[in-house]
């Protein structure tokens, strides 16, 4: 019996959207009030999801205190109160949407889970916009 597990957490960031090769125009066409030149911030919400089967000797798909000490250390600590583009290296050269950052902390947390476990990522932009990453 396969069950699933849930952790939140929460991080401020700024980003912002726009392609190196494209001039201003272009960047604010496409990516609108996202691609100013100054960064703008949002209070992003993820939510992170675990499942497997649940251990016969703990009953723990995983202990949740590990989970939440994952997500502080690989996420909310390099993430948190940065500016995406300038402050994480993953982002020098990868545009920081929703999409990209879900998929980048998906794979920072698949890393240090064991391979049993799936793994599925929602991060919430706004409270209207998210965006769920599961390693397809």
């Amino acid at each position: 019996m396969k069950v699933t597990v849930n952790r939140k957490a929460h991080f401020n960031a700024a980003h912002r959207l726009f392609r190196k090769e494209w001039d201003d125009e272009k960047n604010k066409r496409v990516f609108g009030k996202c691609s100013n030149p100054h960064y703008h911030g949002h209070n992003y919400e993820l939510t992170v999801s675990v499942t497997g089967e649940i251990c016969e000797e703990t009953g723990f798909v995983i202990d949740l205190k590990d989970l939440k000490d994952l997500i502080y250390e690989k996420i909310e600590v390099p993430f948190d109160h940065k500016n995406l583009n300038l402050e994480v290296p993953e982002f020098k050269e990868l545009n920081p949407t929703a999409e990209n950052i879900a998929v980048v902390i998906w794979r920072k947390l698949r890393h240090e889970l064991a391979a049993h476990l799936d793994l599925e990522v929602t991060l919430y932009e706004t409270p209207r916009n998210f965006v769920t990453y599961r390693g397809q």
